[in-house]
C-alpha cells in the first residue's frame, strides 16, 4: 500500500465546562470491565479511586440506578455521572509544528511527530497537537469553524482516537461535531483500519503469525508497574488479538507490519515482548536504545556507545503507518499513510548499511510500502 489516498460509545458533553460535567456513555459491546475502572478510563481528568468516591456518594448511576463500583457493565448498559471537570477547559492555541497530511472540511489528519502529546494531561499542559491546531484554526473560531466541539469540556475538541506520546505516525480529528460522531462509531465497532510499523529486538520467527493473548494490568501495583501491562490468564485478562508480518530482517533486528484487530493498552508492545522481540527503545518492556556505534561492532557483541553519542532511536520505535475509515462525507473509504520521522528513517537506513540481514521478506498479505515510509516526509506547517 502506497503512501496516497484511495478509494466504544457515544459521548455527549457540555460546550463549556460548568462545575460539573453531566456525562452520559451508552455501551455498544460487552466490555467486561468494572465500573470504576471504565469510568476512569473514559473520562481522563478522573483516576480510579476519584471514580470510586463519586460511586461511593451516588453520583454515578447505572441505568437508572445506584451502582456498585465492582459492578460489571455490559452491551446496552447507560452510565450517567457527575464529573468535576479538568483544572482547565481552555486549551490555548499555540504555534506547534504540524504535519498535515489530509484536510477537507470535515476532518484534518496529522503525522504526529514523537515525543509530543495529543491534548493536554495533568501536568502536560502545552505543546500538544490540539493546541497547535487550534492556532491553526484561530482566525476561523468566529466563524464557528475549526475543530470538533465534542470533547471541548475536556481539552480534547476533535479527538477522535489518541496515540501514545512517543508513538509516531498517523492521527486524526474531526472538524464538525456530525463527522465527530460518524468517526467515534467505526473507531468503537471497529471498522478501522490500523497498520503500525514496529522496529524489534531479534529476528523474528515465523515471519507472520497470529498472537491471540490476553493482556491486563501488571499484578504488582507498586510505582513504576502501574501503568504497565502483561500478558495473563485470569479474569483481569482482556482478548487482544494482533498480526505481525515481517517486511525485512537484519542481523539481529526485524521490521514489523502490525495489525491490531482489539485496541488494548500498550497492545503492541506487549504482545512483541511478549514473544521476546521487545520493540527497540522501549525501556517499559524490555528494549534498548539504538546506537550506531553498537551497529558497526560485531553481532553479539556489547560496545559502549561513544562519548557524547546520542542514540539513533531513543523512543519505542512504533509508527502508526496507515489508517483507514469512511470518509463521513463521502461515505467512501480512505486510506491514510504517513512516511517515517526522521529517528526512524535513520535507523533503518543505520541497519542496512551495518547489520544487513536476510533482507526483504516479500510476505503475502503485507500492504505497507517501505519505499513510501521511507520519503522524507513534507516540512511542518
Amino acid at each position: 500500500m502506497a503512501c496516497r489516498r484511495f478509494q466504544n460509545e457515544r459521548r455527549t458533553a457540555p460546550l463549556e465546562a460548568p462545575e460539573e460535567a453531566a456525562l452520559s456513555f451508552r455501551l455498544t459491546r460487552d466490555l467486561r470491565k468494572r465500573l470504576d475502572r471504565y469510568i476512569a478510563d473514559r473520562v481522563p481528568q478522573l483516576s480510579r479511586a476519584q471514580a470510586q468516591r463519586l460511586i461511593e456518594q451516588e453520583r454515578v448511576r447505572v441505568n437508572g440506578s445506584p451502582a456498585k463500583a465492582s459492578l460489571i457493565l455490559k452491551q446496552g448498559d447507560l452510565v450517567e455521572l457527575q464529573a468535576p471537570p479538568p483544572r482547565s477547559a481552555n486549551v490555548e492555541p499555540e504555534p506547534v509544528p504540524l504535519t498535515v497530511l489530509h484536510e477537507d472540511e470535515a476532518i484534518i489528519a496529522l503525522n504526529k511527530q514523537p515525543g509530543v502529546l495529543v491534548h493536554p494531561a495533568r501536568s502536560n499542559l502545552h505543546g500538544t497537537l490540539v493546541a497547535g491546531l487550534l492556532w491553526r484554526f484561530r482566525e476561523q473560531a468566529s466563524q464557528g469553524r475549526g475543530l470538533s466541539t465534542i470533547g471541548q469540556a475536556f481539552a480534547r475538541p476533535g479527538v477522535v482516537h489518541r496515540l501514545d506520546r512517543d508513538t509516531s505516525g498517523v492521527i486524526l480529528f474531526a472538524k464538525r461535531d456530525d463527522a465527530h460522531g460518524f468517526l467515534a462509531q467505526q473507531f468503537e465497532q471497529r471498522t478501522v483500519e490500523k497498520r503500525y510499523i514496529a522496529l524489534v529486538e531479534g529476528v523474528v520467527d515465523p515471519a507472520a503469525d497470529v498472537v491471540d493473548a490476553p493482556i491486563g494490568p501488571h499484578p504488582n501495583r507498586a510505582k513504576g508497574y502501574r501503568e504497565k501491562m502483561v500478558v495473563r490468564q485470569d479474569q483481569l485478562g482482556k482478548s487482544a488479538l494482533t498480526i505481525y508480518r515481517a517486511l525485512e530482517r537484519f542481523d539481529g533486528y526485524s521490521l514489523v507490519e502490525v495489525e491490531l484487530k482489539t485496541g488494548r493498552t500498550h497492545q503492541i508492545r506487549v504482545h512483541m515482548s511478549h514473544l521476546g522481540w521487545p520493540l527497540v527503545g522501549d525501556d517499559m518492556y524490555g528494549g534498548s536504545p539504538l546506537y550506531e556505534t553498537a551497529l558497526r561492532a560485531p553481532s553479539g557483541r556489547w560496545t559502549e556507545p561513544g562519548e557524547g553519542e546520542k542514540p539513533l532511536l531513543a523512543r519505542q520505535a512504533l509508527h502508526a503507518a496507515t489508517l483507514t475509515f469512511t470518509h463521513p462525507l463521502t461515505r467512501r473509504r480512505l486510506t491514510l499513510c504517513a512516511p517515517f520521522p526522521e529517528d526512524m528513517r535513520r535507523a533503518v537506513e543505520a541497519l542496512r548499511r551495518h547489520r544487513p540481514g536476510a533482507g526483504r521478506t516479500g510476505l503475502s498479505g503485507a500492504s505497507l510500502d517501505l519505499d513510501a515510509l521511507l520519503v522524507a516526509p513534507a516540512r511542518s506547517s
